[in-house]
């Protein structure tokens, strides 16, 4: 039975992986400053409190009580779109709040598995696959990659144990569909349930793959033990343009009695086509797409 904290354990991810661990016999702490989950989506047997990781004094507290074996840091406000006009809010965030965490795990000798992003590798070459060389092309994106930068001086120096996964669009319950700047299909949701239209930016062709939660979750667990050191996508092997994935979600909706119509805004600054090649995972870590 392994000590786990869980960052953002209100959220998507945090929330379905606690699950999974809780199941699998594991301890459960989670961290969670409620500013994007619920506490309802919580579950019961997790350790929770309630705090914002730039609490330097309040996570040592946390990591001192705890005293994880491994700290899965989920949290981050991964709203990509809108990182480049609240630059300070993204890295004080995302950057600053996941050092905070580091510094614990290299305080307690706790293995960290942090959750990066697709957005590392900006207009890279599609399949994106883990060798590239990241490229981001907003302030989100370049705080994740410095995270990972950061990780690995903090192995090579300390010796921090680490891996870092790169999921994208992934979907679930539990999932924020309130927030009007993050999560695409959580937004087109919203927007369905109050009879408001499907909102497009640009022409609709912009290529992405979305992924069930579900089955991010045994590849994640077996990082507590194994890909110290290694980067891994996680995702969807099947991309969809914007136009075809509102129009099943439009579909979708027209079959529960809600309809909505397709409205395609001006374009915005954004990467045209961005998905993942996974064969690493599947390979290392047993992971079984969803596509």
């Amino acid at each position: 039975m392994t000590k786990v904290l869980i960052t953002g354990c209100a959220g998507l991810i945090g929330s379905h992986f606690s699950r999974y661990l809780i199941g699998n016999g594991h301890t459960v702490a989670g961290v969670d400053d409620l500013s994007g989950g619920y506490a309802d989506f919580i579950h019961p047997l997790v350790l929770f409190y309630e705090a914002n990781l730039n609490d330097t004094k309040g996570l040592a507290k946390i990591f001192d009580f705890v005293r994880p074996d491994c700290v899965y840091h989920f949290a981050a406000y991964a709203a990509e779109g809108l990182s480049p006009f609240i630059r300070n809010f993204n890295y004080t965030n995302n950057l600053i709040a996941s050092v905070n965490v580091i510094n614990n795990c290299i305080e307690h000798g706790a293995k960290i598995v942090f959750t990066s992003s697709m957005a590392v590798y900006g207009k890279g070459r599609t399949p994106f696959i883990e060798e590239q060389t990241p490229a981001p092309e907003d302030p989100y994106g370049i705080a994740k990659y410095a995270i990972e930068m950061d990780l690995k001086q903090a192995h090579d120096q300390f010796g921090l144990k680490y891996s870092v996964v790169r999921p994208h669009n992934v979907i679930g319950i539990y999932q924020n569909i309130w927030d009007k700047y993050r999560n695409v299909i959580g937004i087109w949701i919203r927007r369905v349930l109050r009879g408001e239209p499907i909102t497009i930016f640009g022409d609709g062709e912009q290529t992405r793959a979305f992924s069930d939660i579900k089955f991010c979750l045994k590849p994640l667990e077996k990082l507590m033990t194994e890909g110290d050191g290694e980067i891994f996508n996680l995702g969807s092997d099947q991309e969809y343009t914007l136009n075809d994935t509102a129009k099943i979600l439009q579909t979708v909706g027209e079959d529960l009695g809600f309809s909505s119509e397709i409205e395609h805004l001006e374009a915005r600054h954004e990467v045209k086509h961005a998905y993942c090649n996974h064969d690493k995972a599947k390979v290392s870590l047993g992971f079984l797409d969803s596509s």
